[in-house]
């Protein structure tokens, strides 16, 4: 196997393990917050455990987040030096001021929230949890910021030597593809964290165990995730589709199954793409409906693959096509199961519908197959470009790293990830089974 596709496989792997953690650790923060903001309006000791509880669950996730994510760094200078060097005068700027402002805001104020809440008092906590929110969620949009040029490259300018160079930061962090891209990946975040705690919650329930917290779990649980599922449809992911219609029609597509020029193009829910055929299998779809939603105009036109250079075509059709029908299929379901909890909630139904609470439960790792897919659909969708109409990504790769020494690296990581996920589900499982046991024990001891 060459050394770029080897270099492809490697950073693929390493990037989506990590970024399971970081996804967790975005979509509590805001959760905490409004746990904090509840014990101190509502005077409620009750929210202030449940906010230290989720706390630590996320002090753990985001030390495993730093851990994998190091490797990424080395990655450009070792494995893809070639597009290090093309790119690094406008890309290194966000990656630096991730690294610098928003995880060392981060770092500091998770130590704060965990561990200065009795000697600094309520105020300080609920301002520090405030923060460790906002450094998580600017650590995601200097990331994002860096992706969305890579999408939709803006304010550079090509120098001497053929390397891009930055001609202005505010087009690089205000990059409009950046700002939609933002909302929909934060918006996927918070559905990671609400499902978490709500299925947390619906397995206390079920189990008989702290059954009054349970319930305060999964009634901001429920309503986070009803009012961030939806977003992800409209308007984020609206909004994110209509940005890769105008910049990457191919990846449109490609990402649809579509073949030839449609004006009214159907919506595909499901069929097979026939790459040698060149057309879709046992498609069911809805008329006119992609048109629509595209261009809000039943009889628009939507160019189809065949009309683009094939050079030009995402270098993996049929599983840019997967990753985003199930990225769709499974935001559809999320929905479904967030609206329905939130109508048995209004009606107090919620907590005696045992039925309900396993399908909360056993949608517990959704979110997380959800959000892989859909950065899938991206990284596939840019393909076959590390920087779109601008490098390639064969260009990309380091020519002196051999395929046999990405091949003996990946293996390394594949142990070390093991070990690290093994370490992980242990910690995670001592702190669910010993956590809920130590809620209560302080509105106790303020009542004695």
């Amino acid at each position: 196997m060459e050394a770029n596709t080897l270099d492809r496989i490697q950073f693929a792997f390493t990037i989506t393990y990590h970024y399971l953690f970081p996804m967790l650790t975005m979509g509590l923060a805001p959760i905490i917050v409004i746990f904090k903001t509840l014990a101190i309006y509502q005077k409620d000791e009750r929210w202030n455990e449940i906010a230290r509880f989720w706390g630590k669950i996320l002090g753990i996730t985001f030390l495993f987040g730093v851990v994998t994510g190091i490797p990424m760094e080395f990655q450009f200078g070792t494995n893809w030096a070639a597009f290090s060097k093309y790119a690094g005068g406008v890309i290194g700027q966000t990656l630096a001021m991730e690294g610098t402002f928003a995880f060392f805001l981060e770092s500091a104020f998770i130590g704060i929230f965990l561990f200065g809440e009795k000697r600094l008092g309520q105020k300080v906590h609920y301002f520090a949890s405030i923060m460790l929110f906002l450094g998580t969620w600017l650590s995601g949009w200097f990331i994002i910021a860096t992706n969305a040029w890579m999408q939709h490259p803006v304010g550079y300018e090509v120098g001497p030597d053929g390397s891009v160079q930055l001609t202005s930061f505010w087009a690089l962090v205000l990059n409009k593809w950046a700002i939609y891209e933002y909302m929909h990946n934060m918006g996927g975040a918070v559905v990671v964290g609400s499902f978490a705690v709500s299925a947390l919650g619906a397995f206390y329930i079920l189990s008989n165990r702290k059954v009054e917290y349970a319930r305060m779990f999964m009634k901001v649980g429920v309503i986070v995730g009803c009012i961030a599922s939806i977003w992800m449809l409209f308007p984020s992911g609206d909004l994110q589709g209509r940005m890769i219609a105008q910049h990457q029609p191919v990846t449109l597509a490609a990402m649809e199954g579509l073949y030839d020029t449609k004006e009214g193009a159907p919506m595909v829910l499901i069929g097979q793409p026939d790459m040698e055929k060149q057309r879709l299998d046992n498609a069911i779809h809805i008329p006119n409906m992609l048109s629509f939603i595209t261009y809000q105009r039943w009889d628009a036109k939507v160019r189809g693959l065949n009309e683009f250079p094939k050079e030009d075509h995402p270098t993996n059709v049929p599983l840019l096509y997967y990753s985003f029908h199930i990225m769709v299929g499974l935001g559809t379901i999320f929905i479904g199961i967030m609206v329905f909890a939130a109508i048995w909630l209004w009606r107090g139904w919620l907590f005696t519908a045992n039925w309900l609470l396993w399908i909360i439960m056993l949608s517990f790792p959704l979110p997380f197959i959800a959000n892989t897919v859909g950065w899938m659909v991206a990284e596939l969708g840019r393909q076959p470009w590390l920087v779109y109409g601008l490098f390639r990504t064969e260009h990309g790769h380091s020519p002196m790293v051999s395929g046999g020494n990405v091949l003996f690296t990946l293996l390394g990581f594949l142990g070390m990830y093991t070990v690290l996920s093994l370490l992980y589900i242990f910690l995670m499982l001592r702190r669910i089974d010993q956590g809920v046991e130590e809620l209560g024990l302080e509105t106790l001891a303020e009542a004695n």
